[in-house]
């Protein structure tokens, strides 16, 4: 390690504060104000400049993050000297991760500090931290993969630009010109060479063609989708060289070197594995289709699953690896039209009219497929279906000439091509462009097969997927490498030509399992500590370590088929909580309520005054709420009144479970209700008795953060971030929660941390990292001395971005509170959409597998399949119940606590089984799965007419101000009232 050193501080710092002071006096500033943008230009200016010495002051810097956030009117005069000898220290014991590229260039520097170029320019400047060394801890096994070890010819590969005239703005279009031209000129013109297309501008050849610049004309046939006819249409292709795509970095990389990830190198080999399977498959994105791997299955409502497999090439520490896993997808039916929409509506509908609700959901679900025409033969014409007209086919009429003579569609069917329509009742598909409108008869038409669904799944469909894509452990295996033999690579003419190879065996990896932890609970009861077998339990002779205590309730019940037996379910249920180790009282403040469940707002205000006035003032603690089975809106409503509105702790029982009483249910239910309130259901023993690495030594506190973005259907809503935190130290087990909505699809949490400028208070500071440190001094009287934040739902390309925005912003929440305060921070994404899947070494051992056949709890891999320089991890942390276990990925991305392997992975492993809401370990760490499940309930807290009001407007842009959720009460924020 070394100390830069300044000399240009004092006179660099004037310009910046004078910038300070102009931009203070804008009224317009950003919420961001000068702060970041102080904090990110001094950033980037060493990123650009990493060895330039000065020599006022001494600091370490092995990233931008450790920078001071606070204007110098704020700071202690004595704290920079204090600070650089503090973080000198600590510098001398830093693995030697500050390594910089200085290759930076930024023209421009926006306000915020996040202008997109500069974050592209910092990323290419920080490296992730290297492996500090392989685990140890956990009984040592074999483990097979699915990966597959794949070889590459060591010749640069060459790059070329490609430009189509007229633009061609379909993939599947431009594919096919680029292939014919292929099929004409590759003997000739392009010297022999096999190039792979990705479908937009660039080619991509194993050698160099012939030339650099070349043009082609191109005739190609092919459907006309707004009219329905066949043409030939003749395009100009230029080819143009644009560079060599070296593969010398990816074997730097691939040797052990720590480099940056040569993406287009992957990029080219993920093109050509996949260039002749795309070409018979239905390809989405890195996954591939098709009807012929297995039969289709039908889901309901006009759909059908398609079985396919996903494809990825992976830089291992094994060598390049490719990875494959099977997956399923939702296509729509092959079917005629009208047998379509009758799935949809679930009703007959060639003799009864449309309601204007069936003309709706019909519009809904058939705008954008794809028919063709059946009323003329084998002349099938195919057109995309823009919309459905209002009227029923018999009161249709259009012009036929200019002088506006009118013809009836029935007529016009019957005179032009000898078709009566039967079923003039129903109205008809619009297809073609807004300015030239053509009508079709449902009847005449048919739903061209490979379209995939695009719109969201009704819970029978997607239960009816789950079942036909859940398999178990040995079947997938089987599938894989059935998979991997029928791709047949060593035949594929485009692997070839690029001197790929293939194995066609499943990569075999040493794994561990990691001791499962002891887990404390109360005293009084018969079982005080235990320890879990197979990654589950049950709370028989046990008591929940702290239990809240609960003196006044209330139950509404919203399912008429139940009232009889309400009050036996809720009795069962407070003696449940009882013999978990909970005081709570026998009977409910007031009867229980009945109420219909378009009544709940009324009802719970109803009951919440009507406890009010019997207490005296008193508050309700808990509200018991029986929901019918199929409740539409009545969970998000009741959750969104409860916890923003009345400040009420809630508990929804769905009426089948109330009908069929089952113990295990009932002792789940207490443990949430448990939480809800504030109480512990359990704690590790190693917590207890301060023995857990980098957590028990000083006061820690463990974030969990995930953002949740809605479906692909709705677009104009925003997304939801949320951020947990532990409250409790040393036993880390409760976590407080807070959420906020963002810009559409934004992963970045905008709302760490927030300044801004108050007319009357100066410069204001606050987010949701603020509020949980704040929170936790004041649950423990402590403030915390090391942070440890999981970040859930990040994708690999989005690793930098927000690694430098958010631990920006955590640094800046720390440094509002107190300037010296600079905790360590340790940042690890958690990753679950990945499809990397393990499988016993011999399924035929029971002592390797669970009872689902799937690889033991607690097994953990670090070698061979996981990144060849970087901090990452993959940690099967819970038993299975059905189909194969993913485990969860863990990649660390920044690390000033220098946890070793084992510790990280231990503590990540042991904190599964604290999940508060059942007896079992959980497959993704537990502040990561609350933070999901914040987010998720923010969802109910917006208005009911959001969705209806985005729609109207045809969409929201990012820049769009997103209205805010309603704020959480404070009786209900310092609590788990997610679970």
């Amino acid at each position: 390690m070394y100390a830069r050193h300044f000399i240009f501080l004092p006179i660099f710092s004037l310009s910046v504060s004078e910038n300070v002071q102009r931009l203070g006096e804008d009224e317009t500033l950003s919420r961001f104000d000068a702060m970041p943008y102080l904090s990110f230009f001094l950033s980037f200016f060493l990123f650009i400049f990493p060895s330039f010495q000065l020599s006022a002051v001494t600091r370490p810097l092995h990233a931008f993050p450790t920078l001071n956030y606070l204007p110098s009117s704020m700071k202690d005069p004595a704290e920079d000297q204090m600070k650089s000898r503090s973080a000198l220290q600590r510098s001398k014991d830093l693995r030697r991760r500050d390594k910089r590229r200085s290759q930076c260039k930024q023209d421009k520097l926006q306000e915020t500090g996040l202008d997109s170029q500069l974050v592209s320019s910092a990323c290419k400047s920080l490296v992730f931290p290297a492996r500090p060394g392989y685990g140890q801890l956990g009984t040592k096994c074999l483990v097979k993969a699915n990966h597959f070890l794949a070889d590459i010819s060591a010749s640069d590969l060459s790059h070329y630009n490609v430009t189509i005239t007229p633009e061609v703005t379909s993939r599947k279009t431009s594919k096919a010109i680029i292939s014919e031209l292929v099929r004409l000129h590759r003997n000739t013109d392009l010297g022999m060479r096999l190039p792979v297309y990705d479908g937009g501008r660039n080619l991509y050849t194993a050698g160099l063609l012939p030339f650099a610049y070349k043009e082609f004309s191109i005739t190609l046939s092919r459907d006309d989708e707004g009219t329905g006819g066949t043409r030939e249409r003749e395009f100009e292709v230029v080819i143009k060289f644009a560079a060599r795509v070296s593969m010398h970095q990816l074997r730097e990389l691939l040797s052990g070197k720590q480099v940056d990830t040569p993406q287009e190198a992957l990029t080219v080999i993920d093109i050509v594995l996949r260039e002749l399977a795309a070409q018979s498959f239905v390809s989405i994105g890195r996954f591939l289709y098709s009807p012929d791997l297995r039969k289709p299955q039908q889901l309901g409502g006009g759909l059908e699953s398609w079985r396919g497999f996903y494809q990825s090439i992976r830089p291992t520490q094994m060598g390049l690896s490719l990875n494959i896993d099977m997956s399923s997808m939702a296509f729509i039916e092959p079917l005629p039209v009208i047998d379509f929409v009758a799935q949809i509506l679930g009703k007959d509908v060639l003799s009864k009219p449309l309601s204007d609700a069936d003309r709706v959901k019909i519009k809904k679900a058939l705008r954008g497929v794809k028919v063709e025409v059946t009323h003329r033969g084998s002349f099938r014409r195919k057109y995309r279906i823009t919309g459905l007209t209002s009227q029923p086919t018999r009161e249709l009429n259009f012009p036929v000439d200019e002088k506006m003579n009118m013809k009836s569609v029935v007529d016009y069917f019957q005179e032009m091509y000898g078709y009566t329509i039967i079923y003039s009742h129903l109205p008809c598909l619009q297809v073609g462009s807004q300015k030239k409108v053509n009508y079709l008869p449902m009847e005449a038409c048919k739903i061209v097969g490979g379209q995939r669904y695009t719109k969201g799944l009704n819970e029978k469909q997607i239960t009816s997927l789950l079942k036909v894509s859940c398999q178990r452990p040995r079947e997938q295996e089987t599938d894989i490498l059935q998979t991997i033999q029928e791709n047949n690579y060593e035949y594929n003419p485009y692997v070839k030509e690029f001197g790929i190879s293939i194995d066609s065996k499943l990569a075999s990896v040493e794994a561990r399992v990691l001791p499962a932890p002891w887990l404390k609970y109360h005293d009084t009861g018969r079982e005080k500590e235990h320890l879990p077998q197979v990654g589950q339990w049950n709370m028989m002779n046990k008591k929940v370590i702290n239990g809240s205590t609960v003196r006044y309730w209330a139950c509404i019940n919203f399912s008429r088929s139940i009232q009889e037996i309400a009050r036996g379910f809720c009795q069962q249920l407070v003696q449940m909580c009882q013999i978990s180790g909970m005081e709570f009282s026998l009977d409910p403040v007031i009867p229980i309520y009945t109420a219909r469940p378009d009544m709940v707002k009324k009802a719970l205000k109803y009951v919440h005054s009507a406890v009010r006035d019997k207490l005296g003032g008193k508050e309700l603690e808990l509200l018991i709420a029986i929901l019918p089975d199929n409740n539409g809106s009545l969970y998000g409503d009741l959750k969104r009144i409860c916890e923003t509105d009345l400040g009420l702790i809630s508990q929804c029982c769905l009426s089948k479970h109330v009908f069929k009483i089952n113990r295990q249910y009932l002792a789940n239910v207490a443990l949430k209700i448990n939480v809800k309130l504030g109480g512990r259901n359990t704690v590790l023993l190693d917590a207890l008795s301060w023995r857990i690495p980098l957590v028990s030594d000083i006061p820690t506190i463990i974030f969990g953060a995930d953002v949740t973005h809605p479906e692909s259907g709705e677009d104009p809503c925003p997304s939801i971030a949320a951020v947990v935190a532990s409250q409790d130290w040393p036993e880390v087990t409760k976590y407080a929660g807070l959420v906020c909505t963002q810009p559409h699809r934004e992963e970045l949490i905008q709302d760490l941390f927030k300044c801004w400028k108050d007319p009357h208070h100066g410069v204001v500071y606050g987010g949701m990292i603020r509020e949980l440190l704040l929170s936790f001094k004041k649950a423990t009287g402590q403030k915390p001395l090391r942070i440890i934040f999981y970040r859930d739902g990040v994708s690999e390309g989005q690793f930098y971005q927000v690694l430098l925005y958010e631990l920006d912003a955590i640094r800046k929440a720390c440094a509002s509170l107190e300037p010296s305060y600079q905790p360590p921070v340790t940042f690890v994404v958690v990753q679950k959409r990945h499809h990397t899947r393990l499988f016993s070494n011999n399924h035929d051992d029971r002592n390797s597998t669970d009872k689902s056949g799937n690889i033991l709890p607690g097994t953990v891999v670090d070698s061979k399949i996981c990144h060849p320089t970087e901090f990452d991890f993959y940690l099967c942390s819970h038993a299975g119940i059905q189909g194969t276990s993913r485990p969860a990925h863990y990649h660390v991305l920044w690390d000033e606590n220098n946890f070793s392997a084992d510790e990280i992975q231990s503590l990540t492993n042991n904190l599964c089984y604290t999940y508060a809401r059942c007896t079992r370990s959980v497959s993704v760490v537990p502040p990561a799965y609350y933070a999901h499940l914040a987010a998720y309930r923010a969802r109910f807290y917006m208005e009911p007419d959001v969705h209806e009001i985005g729609k109207s407007r045809g969409g929201r842009s990012k820049d769009e101000s997103v209205r805010p959720l309603p704020a959480l009460k404070e009786k209900v924020k310092n609590v788990m009232f997610y679970c």
